[in-house]
């Protein structure tokens, strides 16, 4: 499955998952009618003596008061814990314990998982995801959760930290990034909101029994039925709500399940070997805590787990059984395989050794410094990273210069830093950027940031978008008024010269999307929708702004526009290339904002044209590569590295 197929089913799943909910909220509504309605004809004095029809029309305003009541406090229910949810993944890792692994940790075991979690989001192309781990829980387990890429948090227990080595957390880890692309932390964060509405009614009946059987001692000393009569509406407000509960449970599972394996396969496919995973499931299987979660209740967020997290199992159970995921990856493997895992022998992480140099004959389309061949089409690498892009991850990570490093995840540096990547690539306007730096934030940090500046201009550009996703985590927990602050500095900066070159435009443009979506992650979700031609006329001035910037004439960007425009059929080729059409930044920006409204199959289309306009010519440029992967980002499309190996260089 792609990325555009596994994120259209996840909305279709959203959409049923309405309709259940609209369904058993109207079940719930019914029953709850019925339990009043039943506790007031039998237990108290307007049923007395009174046939059911009369008593029905009689008790109409409270019948139909009861129905409004309990489908607002429903829906009330869900829309508090959806609301709740509003600010992102990290809520929801903190609401279970979890604790966050700061950007500059020190501890070895730590210091691992933050390193394996940046490896994979610069291999997918993602923000490095805010990591927590939940100290309280000894159990094998993980999740992921967020409504965008740019709020994710990757969560483990501090037994998979504890217990697994790197191999195995990579495989975890991969799992995880699998949910994180294919769109799953938003339906899962979805699920949680409406199945804690359908579940809430439960509580409100536990409460009610447990008063009601006090009230009703007092009460039958002095005849009063009143008493009774909550016991019943008590009663049957438990029973539904462990009806709820039932269908909720049962809901989780068929959602969830078959995802299981897809993140499985998809983990495999990142880090390049099935043992990393399957030994960290055979793990859990001879560990006698398993994947429980023991600290905090299970119930909730059973669904996103890595492992099972409680002992449900058959209809219920939200994963597959646990040796069907082993043997999916190790055939040979038996029940009796399981090792038995020695909670005392903790592991210990080994110092990494720097690399020297990258991923041998191999480099990015931003640093080749020439044009290069694109082995497949851009659509198709979407939200696909393999092999090569972890390996190339891996070694870029371990070789970015210390002063860097550092900086990436300083909470105080990671500011300075960003600055330096916006600052103009070719020196022309540098003076005149710091000069503005050094009026905005002082004379000191403008000296770090032209070391940095420096120490980037030495590197290459391949280590400049990795740097931008590593320091994300430190960069987005400070205060949202430095963030606009940010924003807006970025903006004179690339504007210093009054115009705006396109390689400085596209750093800024994943800025600005990576924190719109750290910032306000479920309002950049809201329901987009445009009318078909301005959406089709957004995509054809992205097509022209590609072909414009990558190709030397107009010539050649008229074939380049037209071989484009063919992949959108017929209405496609009523339009041309148009030299004298407005090619400005506000043209790009708008566009892109309009065509965030395209479903899984018009982003698909739409960036099969984009690899047909940059690819008409046979090479794929730098100032391409640099705007494709702004353009995805922007589209939150994440792209992994555009990778060429040595030999099609030209």
């Amino acid at each position: 499955m792609n990325f555009f197929d596994a994120q259209d089913k996840a909305r279709r799943t959203s959409r049923r998952l309405v309709l259940v909910y609209l369904l058993a909220t109207i079940l719930i509504v019914l029953g709850v009618t019925l339990v009043v309605g039943i506790a007031l004809f039998n237990f108290t004095q307007a049923g007395y003596g009174v046939p059911a029809g009369t008593f029905v029309r009689q008790q109409a305003p409270v019948l139909i008061g009861t129905a409004l009541l309990a489908t607002l406090f429903i829906v009330g229910a869900t829309v508090f814990k959806t609301a709740s949810l509003s600010s992102g993944g990290g809520r929801v890792a903190a609401d279970l314990g979890g604790t966050l692994v700061s950007p500059d940790v020190r501890d070895p075991l730590r210091r691992r998982l933050r390193n394996v979690v940046e490896e994979m989001a610069i291999a997918s192309g993602v923000p490095v995801p805010e990591i927590y781990v939940l100290e309280q829980e000894s159990g094998i387990n993980a999740f992921a959760a967020g409504y965008t890429p740019g709020d994710a948090a990757i969560a483990v227990t501090r037994g998979t930290l504890e217990l697994l080595d790197r191999d195995e957390l990579q495989g975890v880890i991969g799992h995880e990034f699998s949910h994180i692309l294919n769109g799953d932390m938003r339906l899962n964060i979805r699920l949680m909101g409406v199945l804690f509405g359908i579940m809430v009614l439960g509580l409100i009946g536990r409460m009610i029994l447990r008063g009601g059987h006090h009230a009703s001692l007092v009460s039958s000393r002095r005849g009063s039925k009143g008493a009774p009569a909550a016991l019943i509406i008590g009663l049957g407000l438990a029973i539904l709500g462990g009806i709820g509960v039932f269908f909720a449970r049962v809901i989780k599972a068929s959602v969830s399940r078959q995802r299981e394996y897809l993140a499985d396969a998809s983990s495999v496919q990142f880090t390049r070997q099935t043992e990393g995973l399957a030994n960290a499931l055979k793990k859990i299987g001879g560990f006698d805590v398993g994947s429980h979660l023991q600290a905090t209740d299970p119930e909730e967020v059973s669904h996103m787990l890595f492992g099972t997290g409680s002992k449900l199992s058959g209809m219920f159970a939200t994963h597959p059984p646990l040796t069907e995921r082993i043997q999916a990856l190790d055939p040979h493997f038996k029940p009796g395989d399981y090792p038995v895992v020695d909670p005392g022998a903790r592991r210990t992480a080994t110092a990494e050794r720097p690399a020297v140099g990258l991923y041998e004959g191999v480099t990015t389309a931003m640093a080749a410094g020439s044009a290069a061949g694109l082995s497949e089409s851009i659509s198709d690498m979407v939200g696909d990273p393999e092999t090569e892009h972890v390996e190339f991850a891996t070694r870029l990570r371990r070789s970015v210069p210390e002063l860097l490093y550092d900086a990436a995840h300083s909470h105080e540096l990671a500011y300075l830093l960003t600055i330096a990547l916006i600052l103009d690539n070719n020196g022309r306007v540098l003076d005149r950027q710091l000069s503005l730096t050094e009026e905005r934030l002082g004379k000191e940090r403008t000296q770090l940031i032209r070391r940095y500046y420096d120490e980037i201009s030495n590197i290459g550009a391949q280590y400049r978008l990795p740097l931008m996703e590593i320091a994300f985590p430190a960069l987005k927990r400070r205060p949202a008024p430095q963030l606009s602050y940010l924003i807006d500095l970025a903006a004179r900066l690339i504007d210093t010269d009054g115009e705006i070159n396109l390689y400085e435009y596209c750093f800024y443009r994943i800025l600005v999307s990576s924190l719109g979506q750290a910032t306000n992650p479920s309002g950049r979700l809201g329901n987009r929708r445009a009318a078909r031609e301005p959406v089709r006329r957004a995509a054809v001035d992205l097509l022209r702004v590609v072909a414009r910037h990558g190709h030397v004439n107009d010539d050649e960007r008229e074939r380049a526009f037209a071989a484009g425009a063919a992949v959108f059929g017929k209405w496609g080729s009523q339009f041309s290339y148009a030299a004298d059409h407005e090619y400005s930044v506000a043209v790009l920006d708008k566009s892109l904002e309009i065509l965030l409204a395209l479903n899984g199959d018009g982003k698909q289309m739409l960036l099969e044209a984009l690899t047909a306009v940059v690819m008409s010519d046979k090479a794929l440029s730098v100032a391409e590569a640099e705007l494709i992967r702004a353009i995805c980002a922007s589209l939150d499309c994440p792209l992994p590295p555009i990778l060429i190996n040595a030999w099609q260089q030209r």
